[in-house]
């Protein structure tokens, strides 16, 4: 597996690859936003941690980028602990976050777990909602009416955990349990920010949604549908 790490705390970026290459990752670094971009493009990276504040690019814009090409899980990094940074790093299209200075313990344990959804292929493609939408588990992406979508990590497995119970309705608390797991300290905003991408990605019209529905006051769904009935 190959780790690129984007931060330009020379002596966090060494720390960082010790551990690493000790459980046997490949790791390479860049010190610029610029120049991490350059490398995810070119390097074939199974993950990227990347930090908020770097020279010539921020990692906001770096990860926004990225996102034009790429689903490669990103942990971002930052030594700001500010819910609205947070947000903006999911907004951007981060997968995970953590904040500055973090245990090298936690930073292992999430990356394993990034890399274990991102590489879960065992299963087959299954068909929800009369064919409109197909969960592909080989490539985990979507196609949503015959058009191939790219989907994140994350936003893949939340997909994948609505479509498995079509009308049961989850709370973000509980999404975020699922997804995110139960150690997860985020916000519960996260959860409506990756909704809301989403619904950007699958939906025909994001502000009227008919697939990934809101439970006002409780949570989200995936609507289900009677046999033979269309989109409406």
């Amino acid at each position: 597996m190959k780790i690129l790490v984007i931060d330009d705390e020379k002596l966090l970026v060494k720390g960082i690859k010790f551990n690493l290459e000790n459980e046997g990752y490949e790791v390479d670094a860049a010190y610029d936003g610029a120049e991490g971009l350059e490398m995810i493009r070119t390097g074939g990276y199974d993950l990227v941690l990347l930090d908020l504040m770097l020279p010539s690019m921020s990692g906001h814009e770096v990860c926004a980028r990225v996102r034009e090409f790429s689903t490669v899980p990103i942990i971002m990094l930052t030594a700001k602990d500010d819910d609205s940074d947070k947000i903006m790093g999911f907004e951007s299209g981060a997968d995970d976050y953590l904040t500055k200075p973090f245990n090298m313990v936690e930073l292992k344990a999430r990356i394993r777990a990034l890399l274990r959804r991102a590489g879960a292929t065992s299963r087959q493609s299954r068909v929800q909602n009369d064919g409109e939408i197909y969960i592909n588990y080989n490539s985990r992406n979507a196609v949503v009416n015959g058009q191939e979508i790219e989907l994140t990590t994350k936003e893949f497995e939340l997909l994948d955990q609505l479509m498995k119970t079509p009308g049961r309705v989850y709370s973000r608390d509980a999404i975020l349990n699922l997804i995110w797991g139960y150690d997860y300290l985020g916000d519960l905003r996260t959860v409506d920010v990756h909704i809301r991408r989403l619904r950007e990605k699958i939906e025909p019209d994001p502000a009227n949604p008919i697939y990934v529905m809101t439970k006002w006051g409780i949570g989200y769904y995936f609507k289900e549908q009677k046999e033979g009935q269309g989109k409406g």
